[in-house]
């Protein structure tokens, strides 16, 4: 049984409709990402799936539970962690007080002290929240999620406010979450987040679902034109390289387009490069061998929306 699966869920807000019957499964054990602009429909898709809202139309399991049915919400609040943007949490309380709290409203809570360690809040476990930082309380916020030792944790944009560092600490986190077996569902407007961690991604836009896949292969990125790019050698012009090249600033671009069902083109023209710098012992600097990016597919989908 797959952890979530939806299917032509509705909900409208007066004359907007703000998902439009859009289908989706998440499977056990992966890491699952949302994308879309602001508006798109992420957070209500995200409420209902929660049990905070009601849908207008559509069939919607989460663990083999509806939670638009009020019989299954204690089951639900039991087996599934969320990570809102914000939470409302003492702040006289310490970072120790706060999730043992939390925990305490789970039947099988991980240890406190094991969940401080995760967020990498260890030098911090006795201090107030009134003295964390806006990072601090995001890595807070997570352990107060993941506490309960949930099957499905929901992680609404768990990285905003993260120096690099802590970014990274928090994909390690992920990691290691699914590594036990749990299921995640991501929201976030970083794209090599996204990258980094989803299994799967669905970018939604004007609440329809516009890309479904791997992110390795959302939108054609895997058979796109690719961007060979490579600096002209010292005294060499555009009309003496071997395959015809725009020059910029001394930055040589070829365009090809590659073929899954035979020898690519970009392959091609990478050996004849190589093999003339070769034959002339001429250095390519800087080549490289470039695709659409999954911000470059997200924006083009999106209609460059941010």
């Amino acid at each position: 049984m797959s952890a979530i699966t939806v299917e032509g869920l509705r909900k409208s807000y007066g004359h907007l409709e703000a998902v439009a019957g859009i289908d989706f499964t998440v499977e056990r054990g992966e890491v699952f990402a949302l994308l879309g602009p602001n508006g798109a429909g992420k957070t209500t898709t995200l409420e209902i799936l929660e049990g905070f809202q009601d849908r207008d139309a559509g069939r919607v399991s989460v663990l083999g539970a509806d939670p638009a049915q009020a019989r299954h919400s204690r089951t639900l609040r039991e087996r599934v962690g969320v990570v809102l943007q914000e939470a409302a949490v003492d702040p006289y309380l310490s970072v120790r007080e706060v999730l043992s709290r939390t925990a305490g409203y789970y039947p099988h809570p991980r240890a406190v002290d094991e969940v401080i360690a995760l967020v990498g809040l260890e030098e911090k476990a006795g201090a107030r929240v009134r003295t964390l930082s806006g990072g601090q309380l995001r890595r807070l916020d997570v352990g107060m999620g993941i506490v309960g030792d949930p099957e499905l944790v929901f992680l609404d944009e768990p990285t905003t406010g993260f120096d690099p560092t802590a970014r990274r600490g928090a994909w390690d986190l992920v990691r290691a979450l699914t590594g036990g077996g749990t299921t995640v569902v991501l929201t976030t407007h970083y794209m090599d987040e996204a990258q980094a961690l989803a299994d799967r991604v669905a970018i939604l836009a004007a609440g329809v679902i516009v890309a479904d896949g791997p992110p390795q292969t959302l939108g054609g990125r895997d058979t796109a034109t690719a961007r060979i790019r490579f600096r002209v050698p010292a005294g060499w012009s555009a009309d003496q390289l071997p395959l015809p090249a725009v020059v910029t600033d001394g930055i040589a671009e070829l365009l090809t387009t590659s073929d899954t069902q035979a020898p690519s083109e970009e392959l091609r023209s990478l050996h004849i490069l190589t093999g003339w710098a070769l034959e002339r012992q001429l250095p390519l600097e800087g080549l490289v061998v470039e695709r659409p990016t999954l911000e470059d597919v997200y924006l083009r989908l999106t209609g460059g929306s941010p």
